[in-house]
């Protein structure tokens, strides 16, 4: 079996197992407005410890809409070649994977929207209620962006020197904002840990269908 698609298998089934633990194991009211949290005593602690950090928040706001345009200029390449070739087989098969690949995080944030797994221990954007938090888009979304645009440079910059770079900061501003989100404060652990696992099933997942060693 291709290492990446056995390492999705293990993260995959791992965070399964994440939300089982969190919807049933120490559950208690220690969110905001009543909401009732899965691992109470780690996320509580952790939270407690961390606390909340605005600026955090700010920082990994804005390289979540900076990932975007990098999935944003992936789409303009994808649609170039379609026009270019009129048939989807005119497509790179790395960019139509791709493209398949931003539909399922799509349809797993709608999911996570409408089946709830965990509350966020802060209101944001001057809501009475806290939104779902888990598991924490950003992180998902940095993983699953980030992730698979350092897997794609070396096939689409020529220079190694200039490709090695973007991978190093790619890879840095996924840290950050896995890392940020955290200290924000404004997702319990758990939250990041779900967006963490999903991610790397999803990414490996990916890497395995494009052939990425």
């Amino acid at each position: 079996m291709n290492k990446k698609i056995l390492t999705a298998s293990v993260t995959g089934v791992l965070f399964l197992i994440l939300i089982a633990m969190v919807k049933f194991v120490d559950v208690a009211a220690i969110g905001p407005a009543g909401t009732s949290i899965g691992l109470s005593h780690l996320n509580g602690a952790v939270h407690s410890l961390i606390g909340e950090h605005e600026l955090w928040y700010s920082i990994t706001e804005i390289l979540g809409y900076a990932s975007f345009l990098i999935a944003g200029l992936f789409a303009l390449v994808g649609l170039l070649q379609l026009i270019s070739s009129r048939s989807l087989f005119g497509v790179d098969k790395e960019i139509f994977l791709l493209g398949c690949l931003y539909v399922v995080v799509i349809g797993l944030y709608i999911l996570f929207e409408v089946l709830v797994i965990n509350y966020r221990p802060v209101l944001t954007d001057g809501l009475d209620f806290p939104e779902a938090s888990f598991p924490s888009s950003h992180t998902l979304l940095a993983f699953v962006i980030l992730g698979s645009a350092a897997m794609l440079v070396d096939r689409y910059v020529r220079s190694k020197a200039v490709a090695r770079i973007f991978k190093i900061i790619l890879i840095a501003a996924l840290v950050i904002i896995v890392v940020g989100r955290l200290i924000s404060g404004v997702h319990w652990f758990t939250d990041i840990c779900g967006g963490v696992l999903l991610g790397l099933t999803l990414i490996n997942v990916y890497g395995g269908c494009i052939g990425d060693e």
